[in-house]
């Protein structure tokens, strides 16, 4: 068992994601998307899907990006 590093429950069902070199341990994947999820540029909310990138900005729809003035999107559907 190892101990999540968001909430604390030592659970036996936890896991890790190694990102950039550094090994994170969660109980749930609510834990692991508060810890690593990205924040959208433009309302905040934290983008667990594909979003939209633009250099180092992050967003989570067009919608969001449009309003801040960044466009040039591709879908890749």
């Amino acid at each position: 068992m190892a101990k999540c590093e968001v909430c604390g429950n030592d659970y036996e069902g936890s896991f890790e994601i190694n990102l950039a070199g550094k090994t994170h341990v969660f109980d749930s994947f609510e834990c692991a998307i508060n810890a690593l999820a990205p924040h959208c540029n433009g309302c905040g909310v934290k983008v667990i899907g594909h979003g939209l990138q633009k250099d180092d900005d992050i967003y989570c729809c067009r919608t969001c990006a449009e309003s801040h003035g960044v466009s040039g999107f591709k879908d890749h559907i």
